[in-house]
């Protein structure tokens, strides 16, 4: 019998009714995060990330559904929530991977931080208490996606955030984020660890591949983030219809999702340029923390 570990393919933390309402309860509890560590957070963010937001006017004055590319790592959250809570009072909600929310004490610092475990049933609660929500339809997948596919959305085929999304009406802003997935060096790409793992007999069918994370370097060869100047913009949000009696079929979520698609990768775009164009702002000591 296989071990069941974070990282295997049939881990489910909301697996049993009761957990999952839990879950939901906890979420629809929790408040905006404030004090000290907020506070610290989002200087630390100021500071060493430089975050420049951009058409932040085209960001709806209701509850709406963030979408847009994941990075590396998912440290993308660093950059976004600390900057919209405090300069825009936007609380947005973000919804991890199920695999982040397996161990009990990590679970509860993210709930408490507004994060929710990517389940359909936790967004509608989300959505029916009028919250705001960010999501990263790439996944896990795209969060360890191999140097060559940066700023590269991940899909595949889901549609289940479009479906959501139109089942409460939501407004979706779409967004694209450039600067994080250079945060790291590139060692090892997830994918060669995993074939090095399967070599040394060491990988079993039930582990995630999306899971592995790539083995990286960061400022200075340590841990901590290079200090890369980060740039988010925000797309044109896309209007959903009213909720009617007849819901709407896989044609037009699909046209819907390529919409969204197009409207972060022209933001990714646009961003990509706008820091090829900033490079001369960057200080020395910045420039040398990013080699």
């Amino acid at each position: 019998m296989a071990v069941k570990t974070p990282l295997s393919r049939d881990s489910n933390p909301l697996s049993e009714a009761e957990a999952l309402r839990e879950h939901i309860n906890r979420a629809i509890a929790t408040e905006p995060p404030r004090g000290l560590e907020e506070k610290l957070i989002y200087r630390f963010s100021k500071f060493w990330f430089r975050p420049e937001f951009h058409n932040t006017e085209r960001i709806p004055d209701r509850p709406c559904l963030f979408i847009g590319n994941h990075a590396l790592f998912g440290l993308d959250g660093f950059v976004i929530l600390p900057v919209l809570l405090e300069e825009y009072g936007r609380f947005l909600r973000p919804m991890g991977d199920k695999f982040l929310f397996t161990q009990p004490r990590i679970a509860k610092t993210l709930l408490r931080r507004g994060a929710t475990m990517g389940h359909p049933d936790v967004a509608r609660a989300l959505m029916a208490h009028d919250q705001d929500i960010l999501v990263f339809p790439g996944g896990a997948h795209e969060a360890v996606k191999p140097s060559r596919d940066r700023y590269q959305l991940q899909w595949k085929e889901r549609l289940g955030f479009i479906r959501l999304a139109a089942e409460f009406g939501y407004t979706i802003v779409p967004f694209g984020l450039v600067g994080p997935d250079e945060f790291y060096e590139y060692l090892l790409d997830s994918e060669q660890i995993v074939r090095l793992l399967k070599q040394g007999g060491l990988w079993s069918e039930n582990m995630r591949p999306d899971a592995i994370p790539p083995l990286l370097r960061g400022a200075f060869g340590t841990p901590l983030p290079r200090p890369q100047a980060s740039y988010l913009s925000f797309g044109e949000p896309l209007e959903l219809p009213k909720p009617g009696a007849r819901p709407p079929g896989v044609k037009k979520l699909r046209a819907w999702r390529e919409t969204v698609a197009e409207r972060i990768d022209q933001e990714i775009a646009e961003m990509l340029l706008r820091r090829e164009q900033s490079r001369h702002t960057l200080g020395l000591l910045r420039r040398i923390a990013s080699i």
